[in-house]
């Protein structure tokens, strides 16, 4: 099994993990999300690589950008897949978060349309965050095999 490298130490906890190259595919065992940058970087190189996704756990925040960069027909979920959205946010000098309404629009209409309209269904990006899971996820997603 083969791990991949990211960007900052603190990303290596999120235990994102590849399997051999025989099986071809990255497992998310648990994501919290982080700086969005280096999560578009990664998915960027998966969906170039052709690799399989399986969302095993939490993914949340940037995580869910897999959503955007990776094909639909090469992301699966297991039962234990939650996926957790809200609105996009900085943080300024002095620690404290401001909501970004521009970038959230923009990740918002990047997802697929079948997770736009469940997050619009909900009341759309803001700072609760949403978690997808279960039969909701399970009617946008397979379930892995």
């Amino acid at each position: 099994m083969r791990r991949i490298t990211l960007v900052t130490a603190w990303m290596l906890s999120f235990a994102l993990l590849v399997a051999s190259p025989a099986s071809a595919e990255i497992r998310i065992i648990q994501s919290p999300g982080g700086r969005v940058g280096p999560f578009l970087e990664l998915f960027d190189q998966v969906r170039e690589s052709g690799e399989r996704v399986v969302i095993d756990g939490p993914c949340l925040s940037a995580c869910t950008l897999v959503l955007s960069l990776v094909p639909g027909e090469r992301i699966c979920v297991t039962r234990r897949a939650v996926l957790g959205f809200h609105a996009a946010r900085s943080v300024d000098r002095s620690g404290r978060f401001y909501a970004e309404p521009e970038a959230s629009e923009a990740v918002l209409a990047a997802y697929p349309a079948p997770v736009r309209d469940w997050i619009r269904s909900r009341g759309g990006l803001t700072s609760r965050l949403l978690l997808l899971k279960g039969r909701d996820l399970a009617a946008i997603y397979p379930r892995c095999r």
